[in-house]
């Protein structure tokens, strides 16, 4: 077992790890997206006179669609698909017609989904493991500990052009230690299962990646790291790559230098 996956595991089940973890991926509630009155005044004439097209159309319009249907984000794409697919837009009308008015409103006005903010809550925690944010430039001529600041892109960009890692998308930490450099994949894992097991393979593809001159890194939290015999726990139990949880990230940086 890699020591670090070792450690990870000690550290999420014999202390107050869920505690310190809110440090990284800190849980609020979010607030409501609150709708315009007028545009409440619109969805409600074309609900009332039971203008499918025009109901259907303005609730694509939205940040949230009220209702979980797998046609919604096709249909969102490009305006045209409403007109070439009455029977989908009708379908989808029944389902609002179905529900009181009220009901609707509510669903377009949820707050976003804690797992729809996990990707941003690691990027916001980085800065306080204690090293400086820096362009590209200054990375590469950084001698101490560094993280390179961008977007994803920018990480990608540098991880492929100056690093040869060949990465699909950008990793979500880039970091220079003395003369190593350090990619990882930052996973917040809530449940088993799923999505969750998808998010688990993704970052395994970073972590299993040979190509370039860049130490590899997996940076787990949650359920993983839970003794027991569940597909997660096993994997990292066998894996011979740096896989840690986001606590011991400060740690393993300083390790290498």
């Amino acid at each position: 077992m890699n020591e670090w996956v070792e450690k990870s595991i000690e550290l999420a089940n014999s202390t107050d790890y869920l505690d310190r973890l809110q440090e990284v991926y800190p849980v609020t509630i979010g607030l409501r997206r609150v709708l315009p009155e007028e545009t409440k005044r619109s969805i409600k004439q074309a609900y009332d006179h039971r203008n499918s097209h025009q109901l259907v159309k303005m609730l694509l319009k939205l940040k949230k669609f009220p209702i979980k249907d797998p046609y919604v984000a096709y249909l969102r794409k490009k305006d045209g698909f409403l007109q070439l697919n009455p029977q989908t837009i009708q379908r989808i009308a029944n389902a609002l017609y179905d529900m009181d008015f009220q009901d609707i409103i509510d669903g377009c006005e949820e707050p976003k989904e804690f797992n729809r903010q996990i990707g941003s809550l690691f990027g916001n925690w980085l800065p306080r493991v204690g090293y400086p944010m820096v362009a590209e430039r200054d990375l590469v001529n950084a001698t101490g500990t560094a993280f390179l600041k961008g977007s994803d892109q920018d990480k990608k960009r540098f991880a492929n052009d100056v690093l040869g890692c060949n990465l699909d998308k950008g990793p979500d930490l880039l970091a220079k230690v003395s003369n190593w450099y350090v990619v990882g994949e930052a996973k917040f894992l809530t449940d088993s299962g799923g999505h969750q097991n998808a998010q688990f393979q993704d970052a395994l593809r970073l972590l299993r990646g040979t190509e370039g001159r860049a130490i590899r890194i997996a940076v787990l939290d949650g359920v993983v790291w839970i003794r027991g015999n569940s597909k997660m726990n096993t994997t990292v139990r066998q894996l011979d790559k740096v896989c840690l949880s986001a606590l011991l990230l400060r740690d393993f940086l300083q390790s290498l230098s």
